[in-house]
């Protein structure tokens, strides 16, 4: 069997870099390239160094782990815990890939010895570099939808409105964003069925206020009602404008005045108002 070292060499340092670079994407590590560009050169090394050692099986694994560990140190070089989710991302990240590979293999029938792993020259190319893209966009993709997720989440709170005999308790939302005000006053911001359910089909503006989206400019009403509490927490009476909150996840849209009493600071989670340039 012929194997030709600097294609099993460049294969997996391409490998060895995405899952390092992903480790570092997935834990929201300091990326450096020149660390980044030297850990994958060292574990491509031992890719092709490994297979000419002769060690029990046991020993195999252990000195797997300790060298993935080695390679999380060089990017991660504080150590700690900036170590620790390193390690555990990269190691994670390994076991999918492999598994992944795995399939793949089996599905293109490509040759497999017990105890040394896919033959190199037997998998084609394209194929580890294709899957190895893949993973790479779909865990880019998976990451970022799950840290927008877990945002969206630190940023919601309880909410109920109470106008008259009618309580409405809502899911809310701190968003920094929010800035439009009524004769000084902070203005929260419902869907028209939020109004319509706290104060039926009387229900009687106590103003108009002009406000701002990505679509333009345009005039919306403002409601009072008679109390706003917030995780618990009364307000007394808020005032109440319509617009866009078509959210499954939160009902309101709390003004940024309330992000200030909760003691947190957030970034812009939804920015679908902003300052109202009149008084009412």
């Amino acid at each position: 069997m012929v194997v030709y070292w600097e294609y099993a060499f460049a294969e997996n340092f391409l490998i060895d870099g995405l899952l390092l670079l992903l480790s570092l994407l997935c834990t929201r590590g300091k990326i450096s390239v020149w660390r980044l560009l030297s850990a994958s050169g060292l574990g491509a090394a031992q890719a092709v160094v490994f297979p000419l050692l002769r060690l029990p099986v046991w020993a195999s694994y252990l000195v797997k782990i300790l060298f993935g560990l080695t390679l999380c140190l060089i990017v991660a070089p504080k150590g700690g815990k900036a170590l620790l989710r390193t390690g555990v991302a990269f190691f994670a990240l390994t076991f999918a890939y492999g598994g992944l590979l795995t399939a793949a293999y089996s599905f293109f029938n490509v040759e497999y010895v017990e105890g040394n792993g896919y033959l190199v020259e037997q998998a084609p190319v394209a194929l580890v570099v294709c899957g190895a893209l893949a993973f790479f966009v779909a865990t880019v993709l998976g990451a970022r939808s799950f840290y927008a997720y877990r945002k969206l989440k630190r940023s919601l709170c309880s909410c109920t409105l109470r106008s008259g005999e009618k309580n409405l308790s809502l899911t809310g939302l701190y968003d920094s964003g929010n800035m439009l005000t009524y004769k000084g006053q902070p203005v929260c911001v419902v869907s028209a069925a939020v109004v319509f359910a706290l104060f039926g089909r009387s229900a009687k503006s106590a103003g108009r206020i002009t406000v701002k989206t990505v679509n333009g400019s345009r005039d919306a009403p403002v409601f009072a009602c008679e109390q706003l509490q917030v995780d618990g927490r009364g307000y007394g009476s808020a005032y109440l404008t319509v617009g866009e909150v078509s959210s499954k996840n939160y009902q309101i849209i709390l003004h940024n005045s309330y992000i200030g009493e909760r003691n947190e600071t957030f970034k812009p989670v939804a920015s679908l108002v902003k300052k109202d340039g009149g008084n009412g």
